[in-house]
């Protein structure tokens, strides 16, 4: 160890708040709303497909961009539900996990210096998966409470090194859900710079309030420069079993499947089988059970930071929920710790989704857990600083 010598990218990279929160609660017994590790019951579905393939010895290599039937089924799911036409063989690489995918995308096509636009709150392991990939990300503020987008903002971040357009929809962290005026806006920009767009769409089945997905590549114009990413994690609850897939053009796709053959090899083999399986047999109910269930978790989290005058921001889509709590600490890494502290429950540091200092008023919760877990959770915000407070 005398000559130990990282590698540069390092020196801009570190653990997430996520990861730090998580291990704090896992230390104090508490209740983790920090992570969205999403521990809900396995669909039945995907017990079945998983058991079959494990027993049918379906355990070797994949081909590097999926199973048939796996490519099969997403193309099919792209076409019905959002109006997108990828070919199934050529176009579409099964990945390990969203994250996978998004990864593979930045090294293909980031050389040193080349910038992404990221709009801000953003998903952490954007920002430094951009700069893992030698890229420099470039956030652009969404305007609170809504987090509507800034058109003006966000064309004047466009610089001669821009490459490339982050859209998440449903957004992690915010839960924005982003509007086809603001797709077609997008989109207009992306031809007027020559540029190109990568989204994350993970979230794409969990809305509320009647809203509906819409895919930034299914807008005129935007399906040649539009690197579509999306998964299963979130959808049947299996953070843990790392599948997702990025559906592009061919010559990107191609790209991505080297650069994922070279890192990951293939997906899981026989859990691609088991989701092949649970998507040729699910029924719409499930669907509409998720956006129910999650809706009611959504509402009750919002009632009991409203209790305690924590000025929530209404997610429009995902399982997250940021609040302006008013609890002591000169920053949001103080503030949580407070609330983890006094009450056993963990969020994340508002600041773990900014740049240069922002977010510092913010937590951010997770309500991707079981109905005990959540109940549980109100419970001991209620008792910290309902209960507490009137009795001091």
């Amino acid at each position: 160890m005398k000559d130990l010598r990282l590698a540069t990218r390092m020196r801009a990279l570190a653990q997430s708040d996520i990861r730090r929160m998580t291990l704090e609660c896992d230390r104090r017994g508490g209740v983790n709303l920090g992570q969205g590790v999403c521990d809900l019951p396995t669909l039945p579905l995907l017990q079945e497909g998983a058991t079959e393939a494990i027993a049918a010895h379906r355990s070797t290599y994949s081909r590097y961009d999926g199973i048939a039937e796996l490519r099969h089924h997403i193309a099919r799911r792209l076409r019905d539900k959002n109006d997108l036409d990828y070919a199934e063989d050529g176009e579409i690489v099964v990945t390990a996990g969203s994250t996978g995918a998004f990864a593979m995308a930045m090294m293909a096509f980031l050389d040193a210096g080349d910038e992404v636009i990221l709009p801000e709150p953003f998903y952490g392991y954007h920002w430094n998966t951009i700069l893992a990939a030698g890229g420099v990300p470039k956030p652009v503020p969404l305007s609170e409470p809504d987090f509507a987008l800034d058109l003006t903002a966000l064309e004047q971040a466009i610089s001669p090194r821009t490459r490339m357009i982050v859209v998440c929809t449903p957004a992690n962290p915010c839960g924005k859900v982003w509007t086809s005026d603001e797709l077609d806006a997008v989109t207009a920009l992306l031809r007027k710079h020559d540029l190109w767009a990568i989204t994350d769409e993970i979230y794409e089945d969990i809305l509320y309030d009647g809203r509906r997905h819409v895919s930034l590549a299914s807008r005129p114009g935007a399906r040649e420069r539009t690197i579509t990413v999306s998964g299963f994690s979130k959808t049947f609850s299996i953070t843990g079993w790392r599948l997702g897939f990025a559906a592009a053009p061919q010559p990107v796709a191609q790209a991505i499947g080297i650069l994922n053959d070279l890192f990951y090899v293939c997906a899981p083999t026989p859990l691609q089988h088991a989701v092949a399986y649970a998507l040729a047999r699910v029924e719409p109910a499930y669907f509409e059970g998720l956006r129910r269930d999650y809706t009611r978790k959504r509402d009750l989290l919002i009632s009991v930071t409203r209790e305690l005058g924590w000025s929530p921001r209404t997610p429009s889509g995902a399982y997250y929920l940021m609040v302006e709590p008013q609890v002591p600490g000169r920053d949001a890494r103080e503030k949580a710790d407070y609330v983890l502290q006094r009450s056993g429950v963990a969020g994340v540091p508002g600041s773990a989704f900014f740049a240069d200092g922002g977010g510092e008023h913010l937590l951010r919760f997770s309500f991707a857990k079981t109905e005990s877990d959540l109940n549980a959770a109100a419970a001991r915000l209620r008792e910290a600083f309902l209960v507490a407070e009137e009795t001091e």
